[in-house]
Parts: structure tokens; C-alpha cells; sequence
């Protein structure tokens, strides 16, 4: 029930009012979106993921357990890494030990039988211990909290920042993202940022459902990612904000045209809060309910357009719901 009096039922009489859910219902046949999935999943950081390419982040020396989950029970994994990794039960269990040195490694894990394969970049993160004060290697994060918001582990500091550098800006970290679509638009010649790898499969599974919903998007244009506390308090933003630990994005669909500005989504000849709301109703119908997954769940706040913007809507995986900006349902 509480799906139905959420987003679903919202989006259906947004769509019906318009005249749109025919149409869109004809265009959700479209087979051209790729979600680029495989058969088998790879569990990793208490994540099952199912992409050919996907992303973590650890630390210098940190252990990675990578567990291959076979639906079929039929294949035996091999694991192609740069790092030795100590394989356990039969081969599709592995303990894959980070570097000393920060930087990009791949890891590879192949299903032969199937020639499927997933792509693991892991990312070597530069150690928080190793900022200086505001500053780490010249680049001014500034300050986070001490104190985690009431008590809250995901308000607690970052424990590493992500180097991203003109090199490996361009890496995928799923199928639909790169690492720079998430950078602070702060300057620097060397950049840092923190991501949680539950938003990079969040973003994926709404990009997914909103091409089955007939609005052909091959990725979300992030309007803001991470922000450091120096920029985020700059733009006046507030202190415990999920960008600051990289767990939020701003999103809009640019696709038609490609103008830096969001779409018009219900097809009513104006770029305005209502297109945002479309996509809301997405977020909400797929989060908003009681029996969803918390791993997942976050805030979904809707914005207007303004003189430096055009609409758009935020998401986090901060593990409680939140809603904000939203129009009230008669």
C-alpha cells in the first residue's frame, strides 16, 4: 500500500494526464538502452552486482573478499589481477589484498563456459591520515565534522580520498558512469573525491527503469557528485550534506537535446519543475515503499529551475527515506 500511495501511483496519473502512457508504455519496448549486465553476480563490500564493469574503492592494504554467486552452479571462475589473490572454496571465492601504493587495478573475473566477465576497478585511495591540515597534496578539501550527526556511521569522516588525475578520469566505474562525471566542481590541477559504491548502483538500476519506461537515456547528467566541506560550505550548503561523503548526486536527463539542461519529460512544450517531478516519481516509486531494501534507500528532493540551473532532482543512499520539494498530492 504504501508503494501505490507513493511514486507508482503519482507517475501513472502524472503520465495519464498528459496522454503519455500509451506512448510511453510503446516506447518502453525499445530494446536500445544496454544495462550491461552478466548472468552471474560478484559479491563485494556486502554488494551483489551483476555489471560487466564496476567500481570499489579501498584502502592501501586493505582486504577485498570477491565471491563469485552463480545462479547455475555450473562454472568454475578465474581471477586475472595485477595482485596475487588467495583463492578459497573451489575457486569462486577469493581474499584480494590492496596495494601499498595508491593508484587504479583491475581485476578481472571470467566464466569461460559462458564467456562472460566482469571488470573489478579497484581504486587504492590516498589515506585521509594523510591531509594536512584543510589541504591534501595542495588540493583544499577543508574541514568535515568530528562528530558523526547523531552518532549516525554514515555522517562519520571518510577514511580516504579518491586521486583522480587527467589519466584515469575517463574510467568507467559501471556501465554508465565515469569517475569524472563525479568530480567537485571545485579547481585544482589534481583532484580528490569520496564515492559510495551503493550510488553508483542505485544511479544504474533508475537509469535502467527509466529507459524501460520509454525515456531513452544512456546516462544521467550529474549536476553535482562529491563536494568537498570547503566548496560545499562556500555555496552555502549545509554541513552534514551527503555530497561532502559522497553518497549523493544532482541528476537531470540531457538527451534530447544534449543542452546541459534537462529534457522536456512530459512533453508539454516547457523545461520546468514538472520534467523533474517525472523522474522523482521514478525514484520514489522504486524506494518509497516500506518493504524496500534499506541498502538502497535514501532522500529524493525535486528543485526547479533557477538563473544558474534548470531543474533537476537529488538522490542519496543515506539508508533512511527523506523527501523534500515535492508537490502535494490532492
Amino acid at each position: 500500500m504504501g508503494i501505490l500511495r507513493g511514486g507508482w501511483l503519482r507517475l501513472v496519473i502524472f503520465l495519464l494526464s498528459f496522454g503519455l502512457f500509451s506512448s510511453t508504455l510503446r516506447a518502453a519496448d525499445n530494446s536500445s538502452f544496454n544495462p550491461g549486465k552478466i548472468s552471474f553476480w560478484l559479491k563485494v563490500k556486502d554488494l551483489k552486482v551483476n555489471y560487466k564493469t564496476f567500481s570499489v574503492f579501498v584502502l592501501p592494504d586493505e582486504k577485498l573478499s570477491l565471491e563469485v554467486i552463480d545462479p547455475y552452479k555450473q562454472s568454475r571462475y578465474t581471477l586475472d589481477s595485477p595482485v596475487k589473490a588467495a583463492p578459497e572454496d573451489g575457486g569462486n571465492k577469493w581474499q584480494w589484498r590492496a596495494p601499498s601504493e595508491t593508484g587504479l587495478y583491475s581485476v578481472k573475473i571470467s566464466d569461460a563456459a559462458r564467456q562472460e566477465s566482469i571488470t573489478l576497478n579497484v581504486f587504492v585511495m590516498v589515506p585521509a591520515s594523510k591531509q594536512n591540515g584543510e589541504y591534501l597534496n595542495g588540493y583544499r578539501v577543508g574541514e568535515y565534522p568530528s562528530t558523526a550527526l547523531n552518532g549516525n556511521p554514515a555522517y562519520e569522516q571518510p577514511k580516504g580520498f579518491i586521486e583522480v588525475t587527467d589519466k584515469n578520469q575517463e574510467t568507467q566505474l559501471s556501465p554508465h558512469f565515469k569517475l569524472k562525471q563525479f568530480l567537485c566542481k571545485q579547481p585544482g590541477t589534481t583532484k580528490y573525491l569520496v564515492l559510495e559504491e551503493k550510488l553508483l548502483v542505485k544511479l544504474e538500476h533508475v537509469l535502467q527503469k527509466v529507459n524501460e519506461l520509454g525515456y531513452a537515456c544512456e546516462s544521467f547528467n550529474v549536476m553535482s557528485g562529491y563536494r568537498t566541506p570547503y566548496y560545499n560550505r562556500s555555496i552555502g550548503n549545509v554541513m552534514y550534506s551527503r555530497h561532502v561523503y559522497g553518497s549523493a548526486a544532482d541528476i537531470f536527463i540531457d538527451e534530447s537535446p544534449k543542452d546541459g539542461v534537462m529534457d522536456d519529460l512530459n512533453k508539454d512544450g516547457r523545461i520546468d519543475k514538472q520534467d523533474a517531478e517525472v523522474l522523482y516519481d521514478v525514484v520514489e516509486a522504486m524506494y518509497g515503499g516500506e518493504t524496500v531494501s534499506t541498502q538502497l534507500v535514501g532522500g529524493i528532493g525535486v528543485y526547479n529551475k533557477n538563473a544558474s540551473h534548470g531543474p533537476f532532482i537529488h538522490v542519496d543512499v543515506r539508508g533512511t527515506q527523506a523527501h523534500w520539494g515535492m508537490r502535494k498530492m490532492q
